[in-house]
């Protein structure tokens, strides 16, 4: 079983930048698709991004050219880059891990401040 702990987020301004961390621990981490997910109030869970094992990425239409997610299969690590924040990107950030044959594992989440 895999565990998820997120870390990185915080207040920043509009326009601003923050880097979003995410480290598991088992043996599964490598073949799993990991993904980051977002709920702001009083809304529901959104998709972020995704990658793949192999390093296949999709982001939702909304942080297309502003997001960058990334995989560290050595260090069992995934990273959020979030550029050009906008007040609406404001929300808790969570990590998941998921596989066919395996329940989606979820870290506790990370908030995300967009305020002037």
């Amino acid at each position: 079983q895999v565990q998820l702990v997120e870390s990185g987020g915080g207040l920043v301004q509009p326009g601003g930048s923050l880097r979003l961390s995410c480290a598991a621990s088992g043996s599964a981490f490598s073949t799993l698709t990991m993904g980051w997910y977002r709920q702001a109030p009083g809304k529901q869970r959104e998709l972020v991004a995704t990658i793949t094992p192999r390093y296949t990425t999709n982001y939702a239409d909304f942080v297309k050219g502003r997001f960058t997610i990334s995989r560290n299969n050595g260090k069992n690590t995934i990273a959020l880059q979030l550029n050009s924040l906008r007040p609406e990107d404001t929300a808790v950030y969570y990590c998941s891990g998921t596989r066919s044959d395996l329940d989606p594992t979820w870290g506790q989440g990370t908030q995300v401040t967009v305020s002037s």
